[in-house]
Protein backbone atom coordinates (compact mmCIF):
# COMPACT_ATOMS: atom_id res chain seq x y z
CA UNK A 1 0.00 0.00 0.00
CA UNK A 2 1.80 3.47 -1.15
CA UNK A 3 2.08 5.84 1.16
CA UNK A 4 0.00 8.57 -0.79
CA UNK A 5 -2.65 5.95 -0.97
CA UNK A 6 -2.13 6.24 2.95
CA UNK A 7 -2.48 9.60 2.82
CA UNK A 8 -5.49 10.45 0.73
CA UNK A 9 -7.38 8.16 3.05
CA UNK A 10 -6.19 9.99 5.70
CA UNK A 11 -7.52 13.03 4.61
CA UNK A 12 -11.15 12.02 3.92
CA UNK A 13 -10.82 10.52 7.48
CA UNK A 14 -10.15 13.61 8.78
CA UNK A 15 -12.73 15.76 6.46
CA UNK A 16 -15.09 12.94 7.39
CA UNK A 17 -14.86 13.01 11.06
CA UNK A 18 -13.06 15.92 12.01
CA UNK A 19 -12.01 15.91 15.90
CA UNK A 20 -15.64 14.04 17.36
CA UNK A 21 -16.00 15.20 21.14
CA UNK A 22 -16.77 11.82 22.12
CA UNK A 23 -13.53 10.32 21.69
CA UNK A 24 -10.94 13.61 23.12
CA UNK A 25 -13.43 14.32 25.77
CA UNK A 26 -12.06 10.60 26.99
CA UNK A 27 -8.53 10.41 26.20
CA UNK A 28 -5.77 13.47 25.01
CA UNK A 29 -5.59 14.50 21.97
CA UNK A 30 -1.94 13.63 20.97
CA UNK A 31 -1.62 17.89 20.19
CA UNK A 32 -2.25 18.09 24.04
CA UNK A 33 0.79 15.56 25.08
CA UNK A 34 2.95 17.07 22.80
CA UNK A 35 2.20 20.34 24.30
CA UNK A 36 2.80 19.05 27.99
CA UNK A 37 6.38 17.88 26.64
CA UNK A 38 7.33 21.18 25.07
CA UNK A 39 5.64 23.24 28.32
CA UNK A 40 7.86 20.99 30.42
CA UNK A 41 10.82 21.69 28.60
CA UNK A 42 10.40 25.48 28.85
CA UNK A 43 9.59 25.49 32.47
CA UNK A 44 12.56 23.18 33.45
CA UNK A 45 15.02 24.80 31.39
CA UNK A 46 14.37 28.10 30.01
CA UNK A 47 15.94 30.15 33.10
CA UNK A 48 19.43 30.95 33.73
CA UNK A 49 22.53 31.22 31.07
CA UNK A 50 22.67 29.53 27.74
CA UNK A 51 19.05 29.89 27.12
CA UNK A 52 19.47 29.69 23.33
CA UNK A 53 21.64 26.48 24.10
CA UNK A 54 19.13 24.58 25.84
CA UNK A 55 16.31 25.68 23.60
CA UNK A 56 18.79 24.50 20.64
CA UNK A 57 19.13 20.94 22.92
CA UNK A 58 15.01 21.12 23.79
CA UNK A 59 13.99 21.20 19.82
CA UNK A 60 17.11 18.22 19.11
CA UNK A 61 15.19 16.09 22.28
CA UNK A 62 11.69 16.76 20.59
CA UNK A 63 12.48 16.09 17.07
CA UNK A 64 14.39 12.56 18.65
CA UNK A 65 11.62 11.58 20.90
CA UNK A 66 8.85 12.17 18.21
CA UNK A 67 11.15 10.03 15.30
CA UNK A 68 11.69 7.22 17.61
CA UNK A 69 7.55 7.48 17.79
CA UNK A 70 6.54 7.59 14.64
CA UNK A 71 8.84 5.22 13.50
CA UNK A 72 7.42 2.51 16.35
CA UNK A 73 3.61 3.20 15.55
CA UNK A 74 4.59 2.86 11.71
CA UNK A 75 5.47 -0.35 12.38
CA UNK A 76 2.19 -0.75 13.75
CA UNK A 77 0.71 -1.19 9.63
CA UNK A 78 -0.73 1.41 7.19
CA UNK A 79 -3.84 1.29 8.84
CA UNK A 80 -2.51 2.39 12.32
CA UNK A 81 -0.38 5.14 10.08
CA UNK A 82 -3.38 6.46 8.28
CA UNK A 83 -5.73 6.52 11.29
CA UNK A 84 -2.99 8.53 13.16
CA UNK A 85 -2.40 10.75 9.70
CA UNK A 86 -5.94 11.66 10.01
CA UNK A 87 -5.71 12.64 13.84
CA UNK A 88 -2.75 15.13 13.15
CA UNK A 89 -4.32 16.84 10.46
CA UNK A 90 -6.48 19.92 10.86
CA UNK A 91 -9.02 20.28 7.89
CA UNK A 92 -12.68 19.84 9.67
CA UNK A 93 -11.66 21.68 12.64
CA UNK A 94 -10.02 24.49 10.89
CA UNK A 95 -13.05 25.26 8.47
CA UNK A 96 -15.15 24.43 11.35
CA UNK A 97 -13.45 26.82 13.66
CA UNK A 98 -13.07 29.46 10.94
CA UNK A 99 -17.12 29.28 9.91
CA UNK A 100 -18.07 29.45 13.76
CA UNK A 101 -16.55 33.31 13.25
CA UNK A 102 -18.81 33.79 10.64
CA UNK A 103 -21.43 32.38 12.20
CA UNK A 104 -20.95 34.67 15.19
CA UNK A 105 -20.68 37.64 12.97
CA UNK A 106 -23.81 36.65 11.59
CA UNK A 107 -25.34 37.11 15.34
CA UNK A 108 -23.31 40.69 16.81
CA UNK A 109 -19.70 41.37 16.85
CA UNK A 110 -19.26 40.81 20.57
CA UNK A 111 -20.20 36.94 19.17
CA UNK A 112 -17.97 36.90 16.09
CA UNK A 113 -14.90 38.44 18.82
CA UNK A 114 -15.66 35.58 20.88
CA UNK A 115 -15.01 33.19 18.88
CA UNK A 116 -12.16 34.62 16.64
CA UNK A 117 -10.35 34.96 20.15
CA UNK A 118 -10.17 30.84 20.19
CA UNK A 119 -7.93 31.11 17.33
CA UNK A 120 -5.89 33.96 17.23
CA UNK A 121 -3.81 35.41 19.88
CA UNK A 122 -4.06 38.78 18.90
CA UNK A 123 -6.32 41.30 21.48
CA UNK A 124 -9.93 41.11 20.25
CA UNK A 125 -11.74 43.30 23.02
CA UNK A 126 -12.07 46.12 20.91
CA UNK A 127 -12.07 44.57 17.17
CA UNK A 128 -14.65 45.73 14.79
CA UNK A 129 -16.50 43.34 12.40
CA UNK A 130 -13.86 43.93 9.83
CA UNK A 131 -10.83 43.23 11.98
CA UNK A 132 -13.00 39.59 13.21
CA UNK A 133 -13.15 38.95 9.38
CA UNK A 134 -9.49 39.40 9.02
CA UNK A 135 -8.54 37.63 11.56
CA UNK A 136 -10.03 34.65 11.06
CA UNK A 137 -9.08 34.87 7.21
CA UNK A 138 -5.59 35.31 7.80
CA UNK A 139 -5.99 32.30 10.43
CA UNK A 140 -7.49 30.05 7.67
CA UNK A 141 -5.12 31.09 5.12
CA UNK A 142 -2.24 30.04 7.60
CA UNK A 143 -3.20 27.28 8.99
CA UNK A 144 -4.74 25.44 5.54
CA UNK A 145 -0.64 25.47 5.41
CA UNK A 146 0.57 24.50 8.73
CA UNK A 147 -2.67 22.18 9.50
CA UNK A 148 -3.19 20.35 6.44
CA UNK A 149 -0.70 21.07 3.15
CA UNK A 150 2.59 20.66 5.16
CA UNK A 151 1.35 17.65 7.77
CA UNK A 152 0.49 15.99 4.17
CA UNK A 153 3.78 17.09 2.72
CA UNK A 154 5.82 16.16 5.38
CA UNK A 155 4.02 12.49 5.84
CA UNK A 156 4.67 12.35 1.90
CA UNK A 157 8.45 12.85 2.65
CA UNK A 158 8.96 10.85 5.49
CA UNK A 159 6.59 9.00 6.40
CA UNK A 160 5.00 9.39 10.64
CA UNK A 161 8.45 10.14 11.74
CA UNK A 162 8.32 13.01 9.47
CA UNK A 163 4.79 13.85 10.36
CA UNK A 164 5.81 13.89 13.79
CA UNK A 165 8.85 15.64 13.69
CA UNK A 166 6.62 18.41 11.69
CA UNK A 167 3.73 18.83 14.68
CA UNK A 168 6.08 18.87 17.30
CA UNK A 169 8.46 21.48 16.04
CA UNK A 170 5.31 23.55 15.02
CA UNK A 171 3.60 22.85 18.46
CA UNK A 172 6.93 24.17 19.43
CA UNK A 173 7.11 26.97 17.71
CA UNK A 174 3.16 27.84 18.65
CA UNK A 175 4.65 28.14 22.06
CA UNK A 176 7.87 29.31 22.41
CA UNK A 177 8.83 30.69 19.02
CA UNK A 178 7.89 34.27 20.30
CA UNK A 179 10.58 37.35 20.29
CA UNK A 180 9.27 38.08 23.94
CA UNK A 181 12.43 38.77 26.65
CA UNK A 182 11.24 35.08 28.26
CA UNK A 183 11.02 33.19 24.80
CA UNK A 184 13.37 35.02 22.37
CA UNK A 185 16.87 33.09 23.21
CA UNK A 186 15.10 29.80 23.91
CA UNK A 187 12.51 29.73 21.85
CA UNK A 188 15.03 30.67 18.68
CA UNK A 189 15.62 26.94 17.28
CA UNK A 190 12.37 26.52 16.98
CA UNK A 191 11.07 28.86 15.58
CA UNK A 192 13.54 28.96 12.71
CA UNK A 193 13.27 25.52 12.46
CA UNK A 194 9.55 25.26 11.87
CA UNK A 195 10.28 28.45 9.32
CA UNK A 196 12.30 26.08 7.10
CA UNK A 197 9.57 22.94 7.43
CA UNK A 198 7.14 25.67 6.30
CA UNK A 199 8.99 26.94 3.51
CA UNK A 200 7.92 24.52 0.73
CA UNK A 201 4.32 23.89 2.06
CA UNK A 202 3.64 27.54 2.79
CA UNK A 203 4.51 28.06 -1.32
CA UNK A 204 2.45 25.25 -2.28
CA UNK A 205 -0.73 26.57 -0.32
CA UNK A 206 -0.57 29.92 -2.30
CA UNK A 207 0.38 28.07 -5.73
CA UNK A 208 -2.79 25.53 -5.12
CA UNK A 209 -5.12 28.88 -4.05
CA UNK A 210 -3.59 31.06 -7.39
CA UNK A 211 -4.49 27.96 -9.50
CA UNK A 212 -7.74 27.64 -7.83
CA UNK A 213 -8.68 31.55 -7.97
CA UNK A 214 -7.08 32.21 -11.63
CA UNK A 215 -4.80 35.06 -10.15
CA UNK A 216 -1.48 34.06 -12.01
CA UNK A 217 -1.36 38.03 -13.53
CA UNK A 218 -1.17 39.29 -10.21
CA UNK A 219 2.11 36.78 -9.56
CA UNK A 220 4.23 39.49 -8.81
CA UNK A 221 2.13 41.44 -6.14
CA UNK A 222 1.22 38.11 -4.31
CA UNK A 223 5.46 37.85 -3.93
CA UNK A 224 6.01 41.54 -2.96
CA UNK A 225 3.53 41.37 -0.05
CA UNK A 226 5.05 37.53 1.14
CA UNK A 227 8.47 39.19 1.30
CA UNK A 228 6.97 42.39 3.43
CA UNK A 229 4.75 40.04 5.75
CA UNK A 230 5.99 39.22 9.36
CA UNK A 231 6.01 35.85 8.82
CA UNK A 232 8.67 34.11 6.41
CA UNK A 233 6.11 31.56 5.84
CA UNK A 234 2.63 33.09 6.71
CA UNK A 235 2.62 36.17 3.69
CA UNK A 236 2.25 33.39 0.98
CA UNK A 237 -1.09 31.53 1.38
CA UNK A 238 -2.24 35.05 2.64
CA UNK A 239 -1.41 37.22 -0.05
CA UNK A 240 -3.29 34.95 -2.28
CA UNK A 241 -6.21 34.32 -0.23
CA UNK A 242 -6.51 37.87 -0.31
CA UNK A 243 -7.00 38.39 -3.86
CA UNK A 244 -8.51 35.35 -4.20
CA UNK A 245 -11.62 37.57 -2.21
CA UNK A 246 -10.47 40.66 -3.87
CA UNK A 247 -9.98 41.90 0.08
CA UNK A 248 -7.32 43.58 2.19
CA UNK A 249 -5.87 41.38 4.65
CA UNK A 250 -2.97 41.94 7.46
CA UNK A 251 -2.17 45.64 8.46
CA UNK A 252 -2.21 47.22 11.75
CA UNK A 253 -3.19 45.21 15.04
CA UNK A 254 -2.86 44.86 18.73
CA UNK A 255 -0.60 41.96 21.07
CA UNK A 256 -0.80 42.23 24.09
CA UNK A 257 -2.15 46.06 24.21
CA UNK A 258 0.42 47.43 21.65
CA UNK A 259 -0.72 48.53 18.34
CA UNK A 260 1.63 47.15 16.06
CA UNK A 261 2.14 48.57 12.49
CA UNK A 262 1.94 46.05 10.16
CA UNK A 263 1.95 46.01 6.16
CA UNK A 264 -1.24 45.34 4.45
CA UNK A 265 -1.98 42.18 2.03
CA UNK A 266 -3.48 43.48 -0.84
CA UNK A 267 -4.42 46.60 0.52
CA UNK A 268 -6.08 48.78 -2.23
CA UNK A 269 -8.56 45.98 -2.14
CA UNK A 270 -11.54 45.97 0.17
CA UNK A 271 -11.26 46.23 3.83
CA UNK A 272 -14.86 46.52 5.33
CA UNK A 273 -15.60 43.09 5.28
CA UNK A 274 -17.72 40.67 7.55
CA UNK A 275 -19.03 37.05 7.52
CA UNK A 276 -19.72 36.75 3.92
CA UNK A 277 -15.92 36.86 3.00
CA UNK A 278 -15.76 34.72 5.67
CA UNK A 279 -17.54 31.90 4.28
CA UNK A 280 -16.20 32.07 1.11
CA UNK A 281 -12.94 31.69 2.67
CA UNK A 282 -14.13 28.48 3.69
CA UNK A 283 -15.10 27.57 0.16
CA UNK A 284 -11.64 27.75 -0.48
CA UNK A 285 -10.12 25.91 2.19
CA UNK A 286 -12.58 22.89 0.61
CA UNK A 287 -11.62 23.39 -2.56
CA UNK A 288 -7.72 23.28 -2.01
CA UNK A 289 -8.30 20.28 -0.32
CA UNK A 290 -9.93 18.78 -3.32
CA UNK A 291 -7.29 19.87 -5.27
CA UNK A 292 -4.40 18.18 -3.20
CA UNK A 293 -6.68 15.28 -2.73
CA UNK A 294 -7.32 15.03 -6.25
CA UNK A 295 -3.35 15.64 -6.80
CA UNK A 296 -2.99 12.64 -4.34
CA UNK A 297 -5.38 9.92 -6.50
CA UNK A 298 -3.66 10.94 -9.46
CA UNK A 299 -0.50 9.65 -8.16
CA UNK A 300 -1.74 6.74 -6.62
CA UNK A 301 -3.42 6.05 -10.13
CA UNK A 302 0.31 6.30 -11.74
CA UNK A 303 1.77 3.82 -9.10
CA UNK A 304 -0.68 1.46 -9.80
CA UNK A 305 -0.40 1.58 -13.27
CA UNK A 306 3.10 1.09 -12.68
Amino acid sequence: MSIAFVLACAMVLDAALGEPDWLWSRVRHPAVIMGKAVATLDKTLNHDRYRRLKGVGALILLIGLAGLLGWALAQLGPVAEGVICAILMAQNSLVSHVRAVGNGLQQSVEAGRAKVAMIVSRDTTNMTEAQIARSAIESAAENLSDGVIAPAFWFLIGGLPGLLIYKIVNTADSMIGYRTEKHRAFGWASARFDDLLNLIPARLTCLMIIALSGQWSRWSEIIADARRHISPNAGWPEAAMARALNIALAGPRSYDGQLRDLAWVNGNAEREIGAEEIFRACTILWRVWGLALGLLSVWVGITLNF
